[in-house]
C-alpha cells in the first residue's frame, strides 16, 4: 500500500479528498493535516510516499513545503490540489518536482487518474533496471483521455446518485465562503432548482451546510446555504 498524506486547511475539501482516496485501490491514508508545520512533522515521522497538497494556507504556501522536501532530499512525491490557477504557481510547482497539478473543482476520475498514473509509474520503476525512451514517454507524455466515471456510493438512497452529489459538492467549493441559493447552484452545475434543493437539504442533514433565511421586500423569504464553519 502506498502511504499518503493530505495537506489541506479547508475541512470540507479535506474530507472530499479523503473519500476520493478511499475509492482508489492501493493507497492508504496515514494522516490528514491542516498546516505546513504539521505536515513537516508527519513527513519526518512517517515517511509518506505521496502527498496531496494545497497551495493556500494562512501562514505558508504549499509550494514552500515542496521546496523544503527537495531541500531535505526526502523521497516522496507531491500532487498539487488547489484553486490556484496562476501560471507562475503552476510553473513553480513543476519546477520543484510536483508530479501532477489538479485544479479545484475537479471530477473524481481526474483525481483517480493522477493516483493510478503515479502507482503504475512507481511499480515500473521498482521492476525495471534500465528504461528505454518508450517507457519514459509513457510517464511524461499524457494523452487527453479523461473519461468521467462515477461510483454510486449513495445509490442506496432513493432518488440520489453519486454523479449529482459530487457535482453539487464541487459547485459548493467553488462558491468559497459566499452564501448561495439552490437556484444559484442549479445554474452553476446545470441541474434543476428542485434537484439542487434536495441535495442541499441532504448536505444540511449531513451537517455540512447551514441554512439561513433571507427576507426581501417582496415575496417569500429565500433559503440561503453556507458551509458550516466547524465542519
Amino acid at each position: 500500500m502506498i502511504k499518503v498524506l493530505i495537506v489541506e486547511d479547508d475541512p470540507m475539501v479535506r474530507e472530499i479528498n479523503e473519500k476520493f482516496l478511499k475509492k482508489v485501490p492501493g493507497f492508504t491514508l496515514i494522516d490528514s493535516v491542516n498546516s505546513i508545520k504539521k505536515a513537516k512533522e508527519v513527513i519526518l515521522s512517517f515517511n509518506p510516499e505521496l502527498i496531496l497538497l494545497d497551495v493556500f494556507f494562512p501562514q505558508d504556501k504549499g509550494t514552500d513545503l515542496l521546496k523544503w522536501i527537495r531541500l531535505e532530499n526526502l523521497k516522496c512525491d507531491v500532487i498539487l490540489i488547489t484553486a490556484d490557477r496562476n501560471t507562475e504557481t503552476v510553473e513553480e510547482a513543476f519546477r520543484y518536482g510536483a508530479i501532477d497539478y489538479l485544479v479545484k473543482p475537479f471530477v473524481f476520475n481526474r483525481f483517480k487518474e493522477a493516483l493510478l498514473q503515479f502507482k503504475e509509474r512507481r511499480h515500473s520503476f521498482k521492476n525495471i533496471d534500465n528504461m528505454d525512451q518508450e517507457v519514459i514517454d509513457k510517464y511524461t507524455i499524457k494523452e487527453n483521455k479523461h473519461v468521467i466515471e462515477y461510483d454510486d456510493d449513495i445509490g442506496d438512497i432513493k432518488g440520489f446518485n453519486q454523479h449529482t452529489y459530487e457535482k453539487i459538492l464541487l459547485g459548493i467549493l467553488d462558491m468559497k465562503e459566499v452564501a448561495f441559493t439552490s437556484e444559484e447552484i442549479a445554474n452553476k452545475i446545470g441541474v434543476s432548482r428542485i434537484t439542487a434543493r434536495r441535495y442541499l437539504d441532504y448536505l444540511e442533514k449531513e451537517q455540512k451546510l447551514v441554512v439561513e433565511m433571507e427576507y426581501g421586500n417582496v415575496g417569500r423569504p429565500k433559503n440561503k446555504y453556507r458551509v458550516k464553519r466547524e465542519y
